[in-house]
């Protein structure tokens, strides 16, 4: 994992560089899946400078008076910088069918939108990386007993997580439908198998330089003559 992480800062540094591409991880999950884990081990391989991260929760306010993709492209990644979305749009095709917030038609428009949305960012320049965490009923009531049980972790316990626990089923059927039908071609999803937290660090951090490795990045060519600005910098000392 160090080795992997010490390539994905020089990786970084070569987008930020050639500035022509854009990095989009979209990380979803079940509570206490590992999101936060995930960008705290894996992720800190970044340059802050060049990495913006967002949480998408339930809208309020303004978001309320727009399209429910709105906020989703205003915290799209500019090019040569890498976007995370600690849970993202999909979380309105997602919690809003398990709580029956949406019926089924409305939902395949949306995750039509969805697809054509990740077409455009893709056709524009962005690369989107989706990881879904994926961990077992048992290990999600392991780490909610272990999150009631440590003082220093109980602020993390939500009154939602015991009742979304409960809906087991119903996220998992959720989650596979969701995920099958925007599994697409230029944006497919990762299925990280998560009970394990160095299992999981160590492959996303795989494929992460994998995705990376393939947009063949480039340090950009010097805008000016090298001998020239060496000249000058020994006149000037």
């Amino acid at each position: 994992l160090a080795k992997n992480l010490n390539e994905l800062e020089e990786l970084q540094y070569r987008l930020y560089a050639e500035h022509k591409t854009s990095v989009l991880i979209v990380l979803q999950g079940i509570s206490t899946a590992g999101k936060d884990g995930t960008i705290r081990k894996v992720m800190s391989a970044f340059n802050p400078q060049g990495v913006h991260v967002n949480s998408f929760k339930e809208p309020e306010g303004n978001e309320k008076d727009h399209d429910y993709l709105w906020r989703i492209h205003s915290a799209c990644p500019p090019r040569g910088t890498i976007g995370i979305f600690n849970r993202s749009h999909y979380e309105d095709v997602l919690v809003t069918r398990v709580d029956d917030l949406i019926d089924e038609d409305r939902a395949s428009k949306r995750i039509r939108h969805i697809n054509e949305f990740e077409r455009m960012l893709v056709d524009e320049g962005t690369l989107i990386i989706k990881l879904f965490l994926n961990i077992s009923k048992d290990e999600q009531l392991e780490r909610l007993n272990n999150r009631l049980d440590d003082p220093t972790r109980n602020w993390k316990f939500n009154s939602s997580d015991a009742r979304e626990h409960a809906q087991w089923d119903r996220y998992s059927e959720i989650f596979g439908d969701t995920l099958t039908r925007t599994n697409t071609e230029y944006a497919p999803w990762w299925i990280i198998p998560s009970n394990r937290k160095w299992f999981r660090n160590l492959v996303v951090s795989e494929i992460l330089i994998k995705t990376l490795r393939e947009l063949n990045l480039e340090w950009p060519k010097p805008t000016m003559n090298l001998a020239k600005a060496r000249k000058a910098l020994k006149d000037a000392t």
